[in-house]
């Protein structure tokens, strides 16, 4: 169910940090009030905050584990909610709001967000004006004038901003927040991560053929059938460690008579009786009655007899059930479950030569331009040696794919075609890297508008912005960057969720953990920053990470000297040292 805007005015104030929004707006409010409004204030933190006191008893009840905190007074009330898995959405926090009370709502923050903002900029700050990418800045108020017919005003003269505000309260319209924004959601001028993700992951669907395959050749697959056990594991009631195995119901003797000695792989098939014990092994099947072992380190024998001494024996000790594991029946494995060693041992333990797994996709891999040379032969000049091609084919082994690799494809509309056509008959996913920017003028462009509907995006990541993707005759087409590096970041945020997809595994989720920066970052608010990063554990056992060193998109370098990916969120600008931000491991990625 869609979470509906409150109904009264919303207005922002979109600035970048350093520029004073919350002095502005302190300035604001008694003016404000002292005209009759009743306000609500949203603030937006690009980083972790926290809004009670140490040593104060809301603050131990929460740390203690409270995921929501409500406090209560004569004169306030305040609910404070835990969201370590994601940010708070945009229109759910408005609606926090008792607005029956309020007359608007002053949003500072929240600057990617589709609704009206006042524009604040101060050109000491040193950056870019907002305004000619955000058609929802309604107003400016600067230090400075620009060409723009939005109303401008000084950013020192508070008398003016407060009455703007006043006849934008007057007017009593605002327009509709976009649908499930939060604060981290990018401008309308360019596309999120997320909704590359979701936009991609809604075109593509699982391969349906399946296969059998010997559990030999099996890592790395995905079954395409659930499987159940067809026994119970362990198969019969056994000995957890070697011992001795008595009865539950014999267990205040002094001394036991050892009547048999059982291996692993042997029996005693008589039933135990009272008075009697057996020498076992661990995994050796208990005999019948005998329920109860005790471990040899306890046990002092002479002769056929045996005594425990003073050691506490609890009935049923130290013996697995027969189906304790799994049941007879039970599923093991759920159908889209990846097959890796544990997995292959498991199969095996079982008794399965073969599982069914879905086929091997197939991936359509070709480079494109006169100007690109293959490696091993002398460079000519104005050329550069083909290495998208290999780095696509390296990741695309590590996922398990069957790769199509059709070489380098020259500057000639009719050859693309041709290889488009081709790639389509034979692959299941056609990819390439390379002209698609939008402002790009590419053969591959032109024999794509001939065979697919193709979209150009740019996505609001660093590096990575330009991404091509959709069908070609029906079948899954990616055009990446040409960077070496943007290649790379984008293949792990958009190309590896659609194999895995298309290879029917299930719920698969990219790994991200939380970090302490040893050194500051940068970024640009309003997109998605993918620095090459290394991580470690520092000498108190705390997660720490830094930076490969520079990191432009032609550094492939940087990849190779990656353990992670620093991923900035489109709210931060900087990360101090000392803070924590989120990491993509690449181990087992690339």
């Amino acid at each position: 169910m869609s979470i509906q805007t409150p109904n009264i005015p919303l207005l922002g104030f979109a600035a970048y940090s350093g520029t004073g929004k919350t002095t502005l707006l302190e300035a604001l409010l008694p003016k404000l009030t002292e005209a009759g409004l009743k306000i609500g204030v949203l603030k937006h933190a690009h980083h972790n905050f926290d809004v009670d006191i140490p040593g104060k008893d809301s603050y131990r009840l929460r740390k203690a584990g409270a995921s929501q905190m409500l406090i209560s007074s004569r004169n306030r009330h305040a609910l404070m909610t835990e969201t370590p898995d994601s940010e708070a959405e945009f229109e759910y926090l408005l609606t926090r709001f008792d607005t029956q009370k309020l007359d608007v709502i002053l949003v500072e923050g929240c600057k990617n967000i589709e609704f009206p903002k006042i524009e604040l900029h101060r050109e000491e700050v040193g950056k870019p004006w907002l305004y000619p990418n955000d058609n929802n800045i309604i107003a400016i108020a600067a230090d400075t004038s620009v060409e723009s017919e939005l109303p401008q005003m000084s950013i020192n003269d508070l008398d003016a901003i407060a009455q703007f505000i006043l006849d934008y309260v007057a007017k009593g319209t605002t327009k509709k927040v976009a649908e499930a924004a939060c604060c981290d959601t990018l401008s309308p001028a360019f596309l999120s991560v997320q909704q590359g993700q979701d936009k991609i992951l809604a075109e593509v669907s699982a391969v349906q053929l399946v296969e059998p395959t010997h559990i030999a050749q099996s890592y790395g697959r995905i079954l395409g059938h659930s499987v159940a056990s067809p026994v119970n594991v362990p198969q019969y009631t056994n000995s957890a460690m070697d011992g001795f195995a008595i009865r539950s119901d014999d267990l205040d003797r002094a001394e036991y008579q050892v009547v048999a000695e059982i291996l692993a792989g042997y029996s005693y098939d008589k039933p135990l009786e009272k008075g009697q014990a057996v020498k076992i092994m661990t995994g050796a099947p208990t005999p019948e009655h005998a329920d109860t072992v005790v471990m040899r380190e306890q046990a002092s024998a002479e002769g056929d007899m045996v005594t425990f001494g003073d050691a506490v024996i609890k009935a049923g000790q130290n013996v697995r059930q027969a189906g304790e594991d799994l049941a007879l029946g039970q599923t093991v494995f759920d159908v889209g479950t990846r097959i890796e060693s544990p997995e292959m041992g498991m199969l095996a333990s079982l008794g399965f030569e073969h599982c069914d797994t879905i086929r091997k996709l197939k991936v359509a891999v070709f480079s494109t331009g006169d100007e690109v040379q293959a490696p091993g032969t002398p460079i000519k000049p104005n050329s550069i040696f083909d290495s998208n091609r290999f780095t696509i084919m390296g990741l695309l082994e590590k996922l398990g794919c069957e790769i199509l690799d059709y070489g380098i494809i020259e500057d000639n509309e009719q050859r693309m075609v041709e290889a488009l056509e081709k790639a389509a008959t034979e692959a299941d996913l056609i990819m390439t890297s390379g002209g698609v920017s939008v402002g790009d003028a590419d053969y591959i462009k032109l024999a794509l508008d001939r065979l697919g509907k193709i979209d150009f995006w740019r996505i609001n990541m660093r590096p990575g912005r330009p991404l091509a993707f959709g069908k070609v005759t029906g079948k899954p087409f990616f055009g990446l960057p040409g960077n070496p590096v943007a290649v790379m970041v984008s293949f792990i945020n958009f190309v590896e969720p659609a194999i895995r997809k298309m290879q029917g595994e299930a719920n698969w989720q990219p790994l991200k953990v939380k970090a302490v920066a040893t050194e500051p970052l940068r970024s640009r608010q309003g997109r998605t920053e993918f620095s090459r990063g290394v991580y470690s554990v520092d000498e108190h056992g705390q997660l720490v990470v830094k930076t490969t060193g520079k990191q432009g998109s032609g550094i492939l370098r940087s990849m190779s000297e990656a353990n992670c990916l620093i991923e900035v969120s489109p709210a931060v600008d900087t990360v101090k040292v000392g803070e924590s931000v989120t990491i993509i491991p690449l181990q087992g990625r690339i």
